[in-house]
């Protein structure tokens, strides 16, 4: 048995580092692919703007001549310069059950980053963290998600053999939506409404919604730059995410409350769950994937909750309960009887606090795994 390791170094070996998981997971009936080409658009350097601080090489591994296992090595200076950590990060990484194989890659990856100069290894993380990360430890049997990573079971052990360790996990949430809403949340979203003198932004369609683009996401800088491993986005990046991710969906899905200055206070992103309509379409959009998604976020009876921020200076204030009354009043427009909380740091109590009104599952965890580097000896 003989285990190769290849640098992808051109457009056909990025499309085969992309393909690996159709093959890996053909049979998985939880899994739920990526669209090839929003991956090859991250992981290009000429389409993805966060090459103009990043460095990034992606690895396959071949056993006995076939495509064995994939994974990228990422340094991002912003994430050290905000943290203070010389990490390197691991992700995209997937392999089939064999020790030699996920070694293999995860040395190259140590290899590189010792070359480098960083003290530690870290991942599944991506450029930022509106990547997918964190691997999945618990909930293989549960359907997967368009945020979310999914992986085998096997996947801990290999890191674990391999010297990583813990160092955050994420838990998920299955969250029922209770017909007619929830009595004590509207009620409190009356009262938070009027105390503080806040409206909704109530956008007719998306180009009143992309009027509030900039705003959205420097109080998504503002609400999570002390969470895990956030990195601050250029405005290129900002660009880049307003046009791939804003547009795709109906306004109804994102409200915004706003104070008396038309200045954001709060957001929310849902979405219906696109995770049967990424199965049927096998990743690609053309010539009939796209059907499966349109069909998706018109008719469907699941949802996923993608983000919620709100401002400093009002959180603490109740201010989600207005974003939850808008969200649950959309939700039972569209016939979607339970929602996805996505991933939520386990220590974040407040976020997990906006569920006790709710009948919930705790049935995903994942995890981000660290490994410090020796020091590599002076000559």
């Amino acid at each position: 048995m003989t285990i190769t390791i290849k640098e992808v170094t051109n457009r056909r070996l990025l499309r085969e580092f992309v393909n690996f998981p159709f093959k890996l997971y053909r049979d998985n009936p939880y899994w739920v692919p990526t669209l090839r080409s929003d991956d090859l658009n991250t992981l290009r350097k000429d389409k993805n703007p966060a090459f103009a601080f990043c460095q990034a090489k992606y690895w396959l591994a071949y056993k006995d001549g076939k495509i064995a296992g994939r994974i990228a090595g990422i340094i991002n200076p912003r994430y050290q310069e905000r943290w203070g950590n010389a990490y390197a990060r691991f992700g995209w990484i997937d392999f089939i059950n064999d020790d030699q194989v996920s070694q293999s890659l995860l040395s190259k990856v140590e290899e590189w980053a010792q070359e480098q100069g960083m003290q530690a290894v870290h991942g599944p993380l991506g450029f930022t963290d509106m990547d997918p990360e964190a691997m999945l430890v618990e909930g293989f049997d549960e359907m997967g998600t368009l945020i979310g990573i999914y992986n085998y079971p096997y996947y801990q052990t290999h890191l674990e053999k391999t010297g990583y360790v813990k160092d955050t996990d994420w838990i998920e949430f299955e969250i029922k939506v209770p017909a007619g809403g929830v009595e004590k949340i509207k009620k409190l979203a009356e009262i938070v409404e009027e105390r503080y003198h806040l409206h909704y932004l109530n956008a007719k369609n998306k180009k009143e919604l992309l009027q509030y683009a900039q705003q959205l996401f420097e109080l998504l800088e503002e609400a999570y730059q002390d969470l895990y491993g956030v990195t601050p986005l250029s405005q290129e990046q900002i660009n880049t995410y307003i046009d791939q991710y804003l547009g795709l969906l109906s306004p109804e899905f994102i409200p915004i409350v706003l104070d008396e200055s038309n200045k954001m206070v709060a957001f929310g992103i849902a979405m219906p769950s696109l995770s049967q309509a990424l199965r049927k379409s096998r990743g690609r959009l053309f010539p009939f994937g796209f059907l499966h998604l349109l069909h998706a976020l018109h008719k469907n009876n699941k949802g996923d909750l993608c983000l919620i921020a709100i401002r400093k200076d009002f959180q603490g204030k109740g201010i989600n309960s207005m974003l939850m009354t808008s969200l649950l009043d959309v939700f039972a427009k569209m016939g979607i009887t339970s929602v996805e909380s996505n991933p939520e740091l386990e220590d974040n109590i407040h976020v997990q606090a906006q569920w006790k009104h709710f009948e919930t599952r705790q049935h995903k965890r994942r995890r981000v795994f660290i490994k410090t580097l020796e020091k590599q000896q002076v000559p």
